[in-house]
């Protein structure tokens, strides 16, 4: 059970990364996220 939410969450953590990473700075901006915090905001997510 722990490999599969791990799985779950690191697939969860990818899909995060990968959405914020197709925003532009501007619309990063309006959500308060910096390009440089997507990864802390990813984590946080799962």
């Amino acid at each position: 059970m722990n490999i599969l939410r791990n799985y779950r969450n690191w697939r969860r953590y990818r899909e995060t990364v990968s959405e914020l990473g197709r925003l532009s700075n501007r619309e990063l901006s309006d959500l308060g996220i910096s390009r440089s915090e997507i990864h802390s905001v990813a984590r946080r997510a799962i």
